[in-house]
């Protein structure tokens, strides 16, 4: 069931989501233009983040897509899908999304878009050939979880700004070692000092805040998606059986792959330490499935 308080919530974040990540990189010009004394650097830096904000709001979908290598399909081709994600909108009260297919044998799905009017939920070929119809309706509810929840529109704005921070402070750090000394005179080591720090923990602190904000999403995914179809055996099926296919998704990679339904790298040890948690895209499969089962309908 998706709520009005979870929607307010995700609005939030979304907008606060953008301005933290605007403040990072601007600090991180900001230090960079007092090390070199060169105040254009800021100038880039604050342009450059506006530029990918943007960008992130109004295309990050397209982008994903672009990058996932999917293909739009119709009801002619595909007419059991669609009729299963026909009902489930219904049920929800959520507008028909566009629908994509990604042709790899590996079993995932996503969603993406900006808000519910332009959503799309794209599946690769093998989740469908390998799932039965109940287990789809499952994958498909917890998707158009995070549809109606805005999950998507958080997603995919910070899929795009985690990669602008990464590349900004990728560009200072090879600046720090390989570029121009700072204004020694002008006692600017200790800011070439502070910031080779924060191009090295900017995006560490980044990528560990999309990790940890997804996984959250992902338990009340499963549960709206569970409410919604009044069957969490469903969806404890599917998730069994994709979590025990351990081939990688090759369209899949580390900027995307928090998007997915199930980890698509196949490349987490689940359970393996609070340490190695941290880096998980996905909370881990048997929590999920234990908390759908533990449900009462």
């Amino acid at each position: 069931m998706i709520t009005y308080d979870h929607i307010g919530k995700n609005k939030r974040a979304s907008v606060f989501i953008i301005f933290l990540f605007l403040l990072v990189i601007i600090a991180l010009g900001w230090v960079f233009s007092r090390a070199y004394n060169n105040p254009a650097i800021l100038i880039g830096a604050v342009a450059f983040s506006s530029l990918s904000a943007l960008i992130s709001y109004y295309f990050s979908d397209k982008i994903t897509l672009a990058i996932s290598g999917a293909k739009e399909i119709n009801l002619k081709s595909h007419p059991e899908l669609y009729n299963i994600i026909q009902n489930l909108t219904i049920a929800g009260g959520l507008p028909m999304p566009k629908v994509y297919i990604i042709e790899d044998t590996a079993m995932n799905a996503f969603a993406t878009g900006r808000n519910p009017k332009n959503a799309v939920i794209c599946y690769t070929t093998g989740i469908l050939q390998r799932l039965n119809k109940k287990e789809i309706e499952g994958v498909t509810a917890h998707e158009l979880s995070h549809v109606g929840n805005y999950d998507i529109r958080y997603m995919a704005i910070v899929t795009v700004l985690v990669g602008t921070v990464t590349l900004i402070a990728d560009w200072f750090l090879r600046a720090s070692l390989f570029g121009g000394k700072s204004d020694r005179e002008n006692n600017n080591q200790w800011m070439m000092l502070i910031g080779f720090a924060l191009a090295i923990l900017s995006p560490i602190i980044a990528t560990l805040l999309q990790l940890a904000v997804s996984r959250k999403r992902e338990f009340l995914a499963d549960a709206s998606g569970a409410l919604l179809t009044r069957y969490p055996e469903g969806l404890a099926s599917a998730l069994e059986k994709i979590s025990g296919d351990r081939e990688p998704l090759e369209a899949a990679n580390k900027a995307t792959a928090h998007m997915y339904f199930a980890n698509p790298l196949k490349n987490r040890h689940d359970g393996v330490g609070w340490f190695a948690g941290l880096f998980n895209t996905h909370p881990p499969a048997q929590e999920r499935i234990k908390r759908l089962r533990e449900m009462n309908m």
